[in-house]
This record gives structure tokens, sequence and C-alpha cells, in this order.
């Protein structure tokens, strides 16, 4: 990917995020996940009704890489079953790790294909879907 479209999808996703705002309704699924290094601080509200994430929000305060990539995220999970959804989250995880993935499921998640190179910044680019994970299960405890 083109080093200025990336950086241009990041700004954007960073300044203008996607359902940044924190939602009072039992409906949903409220996890939270907070750096031990850093001022991420993240918190997801989901609704997953029959396997299907119906919605989702975040609020919190975090740096550019995790809410760019939390409202990335959003983007991409929201409509998917949970199937789907796990399809996206381990190959999200097998590119952050530099491990064979498949690009095509991941659309925009793509722009952080080389947050490798600055490894101090792959748990804010993987905090939103360890963030995920936490309230696929909650919802599956239920």
């Amino acid at each position: 990917m083109d080093s200025n479209l990336r950086r241009a999808i990041m700004v954007d996703n960073y300044q203008n995020p996607i359902n940044k705002q924190e939602i009072k309704d039992n409906n949903f699924i409220k996890v939270n996940t907070r750096s031990d290094s850093c001022i991420d601080d993240l918190t997801l509200f989901v609704k997953i009704e029959d396997d299907k994430i119906v919605d989702m929000y975040f609020d919190g305060e975090a740096c550019a890489i995790t809410t760019s990539a939390t409202s990335i995220m959003i983007k991409s999970l929201i409509g998917k079953n949970l199937k789907e959804a796990r399809r996206v989250m381990e190959n999200y995880y097998s590119m952050i790790e530099e491990k064979k993935y498949d690009s095509v499921c991941l659309g925009e998640l793509n722009v952080y294909d080389e947050i490798y190179k600055q490894p101090n910044r792959k748990k804010c680019a993987m905090m939103p879907f360890d963030t995920f994970k936490k309230a696929i299960k909650v919802y599956e405890e239920k």
C-alpha cells in the first residue's frame, strides 16, 4: 500500500473516528483494556445478537494508532457474524506478527501491514482486537 494513502487513512480514522462515544444501553457488552506502558485506555461497547455483530462503539483516551485501529476495526466488523469476525481477527494478528495472512479479508485494516517496523506500536495496533476478544468471551459466557 502506498505510504501516503496509508498515512491518510490512519490520520482520518484518528481525527474522525467512527462510533466514538460512550453507550449507556444494557443491550451492549462493555469491556475495557488499559495499557501498562502508555496512555491507552479503551472501552468497547458491542451489541451481538444471534452471533452477529449488530453495532459497536468505543470510548476512552488512546494514541493515534489505537484510536485509528479501533475505528477501522469497528467499520470492518459491524454486520459480520462471529465466525467471520474471528477470521478477520486471526488474519489481522497474523499480519501484525509478520506471519502469512489473507489481505483481502482485512480491507482497510491493511494500513497496519508495516507496523512491525515499530515493534513498540504492535500493542497499540492489537489493543482493539484484544478488547473485542473480551467482548466475545462475555457474550459466549451468557
